[in-house]
């Protein structure tokens, strides 16, 4: 199968709009080549590797890149596109140059070049999430090791919003917790909760790549006899006792189920839940203590934050 690379070279400004109307257009995510990271300077705690060109690189602007199958249609959506971007502007949106190129991409070349970017990553002090075509020596005996095919549809397991995840239920999960995953994606959060002592887990996700993801990836991990994978919206229809709940998710999704969370959790019961951008930080604070949840921590990295909420 072909793929066509839509890029479109614009500002800072415009990346979240422009990326928006990418994800409306059929798009499952958008790439953003941003300059500015050639001369970020990262903190290594968590063990990333980062082998960036310059030539991958705007001299000034960024790259917003998405990817969409080359058929009969791609014309007419690529031309709604340029057309929605341009309206921009009447936003009083920078748009920057505005140019828009596209490129065909072979889907056997674009299914295995990212990996070379995927390295092992210490996660917290505890786990390392390595992918399953590196070979990893742990460094010590109480090192837990995630091995993980994400495919691409999915993260590496090393963006904030997970490493915020792993950190808090390596905090709070007990050992013999029934643990309940809210949008598994690859099964990242899953499998460390299984690793971390987690009697069952069950994950749900409404996309059924994520539910085959997380089937694939617990079963490489040794975990898929305790991790229970099902397609499902949210937590329609659930009806178990947790000790944790974790969701690392968009915060409009998250306000959309914390009713739910709470009747799904045992008197004590942890909810965590990840993904929120710092604009939604307190729409989220706000709805969980509405549905009677004490805030008991937050964490912050980059630009994301994660919200450690209890059932009284």
């Amino acid at each position: 199968m072909k793929w066509s690379e839509i890029c479109i070279h614009t500002t800072n400004e415009a990346i979240e709009p422009i990326s928006n109307i990418l994800h409306e257009s059929g798009a499952n995510g958008v790439v953003i080549e941003n300059p500015l990271d050639l001369s970020t300077e990262r903190e290594s705690v968590f063990g990333e590797i980062f082998e960036l060109s310059i030539e991958d690189y705007p001299p000034e602007g960024v790259y917003v890149k998405a990817y969409l199958p080359s058929n009969s249609f791609l014309h007419e959506t690529v031309e709604e596109i340029k057309q929605e971007i341009t309206n921009l502007s009447s936003y009083g949106i920078d748009l920057g140059s505005n140019s828009v190129t596209i490129n065909e991409v072979d889907e056997e070349n674009w299914a295995t070049a990212w990996k070379k970017y995927y390295k092992p990553a210490k996660i917290t002090d505890k786990i390392t999430i390595t992918p399953s075509w590196e070979e990893y020596t742990p460094k010590s005996s109480e090192e837990v090791i995630i091995e993980l095919d994400p495919g691409m549809a999915f993260g590496t397991g090393t963006h904030p919003t997970t490493i915020l995840s792993i950190q808090a239920l390596e905090k709070y999960i007990r050992k013999n917790d029934l643990v309940i995953d809210v949008g598994c994606g690859s099964g990242v959060l899953s499998i460390a909760a299984a690793l971390l002592g987690a009697n069952e887990v069950y994950a749900y996700d409404l996309d059924e790549v994520a539910v085959n993801s997380t089937e694939l990836n617990t079963k490489l991990n040794k975990v898929d006899q305790v991790v229970h994978t099902k397609q499902n919206n949210l937590l329609n229809g659930v009806n178990r006792k947790a000790n944790v709940i974790v969701s690392n998710i968009l915060a409009e999704i998250i306000v959309k189920f914390t009713k739910d969370a709470k009747e799904n959790l045992v008197p004590g019961g942890y909810f965590i839940t990840s993904g929120i951008i710092q604009a939604k930080k307190q729409m989220v604070i706000d709805d969980l203590e509405n549905q009677g949840f004490t805030i008991v921590e937050i964490n912050e990295l980059e630009d994301w934050v994660s919200i450690i909420a209890q059932k009284k």
